[in-house]
């Protein structure tokens, strides 16, 4: 498998994924007018999976180093197994809670709160566990992050207006709170099932990277299945939503755009926005 051998490019990998990681939330702001987010995190979840096979079976099945994906994935122990599909599953309660924060607080507030304070704690608890690096370095970064998040609160309550505004941020801020502490948790649960110190010649039973992330991305998908179907039966707004109903929903919208394409203009802009319905009825009167 391929593995980080050089500090430069460590650090080069980390940036990236501080940008990936900063970022898919404004994606998920880019789609709020027309997926809400619980099918835009269906989405996110499937994306997630189909990217850790991606990545087993290029950079975790090349090089000189290590295991190969498919040989590390079967020789892993099921308490491994266990360890890592765990921090899946409270890695995507925490993720579920913040995008139900942004969609409620919006993106300025919800992500740097909840993630935020998920990379301070993250860094005190897994300090405490394996006590590595800097401390003045870390602790000194974590101060910083703390007065960020303050900054952020204080500019945010400055600029809500209306009740209803104010309400939906103060939800917001408390789920991204929630979020945040869940997320700093999950790293903790993983690490008990991989080899973090010897990716070259990892231990029998333990996990490398590759099948790890994999691994997660399972428990991810799974406990998918319980948590956002709860919260598309109780979201934390907008109204209640099922698969099925949201199926017939494209169905219909499909079946418009299809008759669109068919009779030009004769429909208007609106009747493809709403139900098939209003189409047929349009086009046969």
């Amino acid at each position: 498998m391929f593995t980080v051998n050089s500090y430069l490019l460590a650090v080069i990998f980390c940036i990236v994924t501080m940008i990936c990681w900063g970022s898919w939330g404004n994606t998920q702001k880019l789609v709020s007018k027309n997926w809400r987010y619980e099918l835009f995190y269906w989405d996110y979840v499937i994306g997630m999976v189909l990217f850790t096979i991606l990545l087993g079976f290029t950079m975790g099945s090349h090089g000189d180093t290590g295991r190969p994906f498919l040989e590390d994935l079967g020789q892993a122990s099921g308490d491994s197994i266990g360890w890592v599909i765990l921090g899946g599953v409270i890695f995507n309660a925490s993720n579920i809670l913040l995008s139900a924060s942004i969609s409620l607080a919006g993106m300025s507030v919800a992500f740097p709160l909840g993630v935020g304070i998920a990379l301070v704690l993250g860094v005190i608890v897994n300090y405490l566990g394996i006590p590595t690096g800097n401390p003045m370095l870390l602790f000194g970064g974590v101060a910083l992050i703390v007065i960020a998040i303050i900054c952020n609160g204080v500019a945010s309550g400055k600029m809500q207006k209306g009740e209803e505004s104010k309400k939906n941020n103060k939800k917001g801020i408390i789920i991204a709170l929630i979020a945040g502490v869940l997320m700093s948790l999950f790293y903790r649960f993983v690490v008990k099932g991989m080899d973090v110190e010897n990716f070259n010649s990892p231990a029998i039973g333990m996990m490398t990277p590759y099948s790890a992330i994999f691994v997660f991305s399972i428990g991810v998908l799974l406990s998918n299945f319980i948590f956002n179907t709860l919260v598309m039966k109780y979201p934390f707004v907008g109204e209640k939503s099922a698969i099925p109903s949201i199926l017939k929903e494209m169905q219909e919208l499909i079946y418009a755009e299809c008759l669109v394409e068919q009779y030009g203009d004769l429909v208007p802009h609106s009747a493809i926005l709403h139900r098939v319905k209003l189409v047929r009825r349009y086009l046969m009167r």
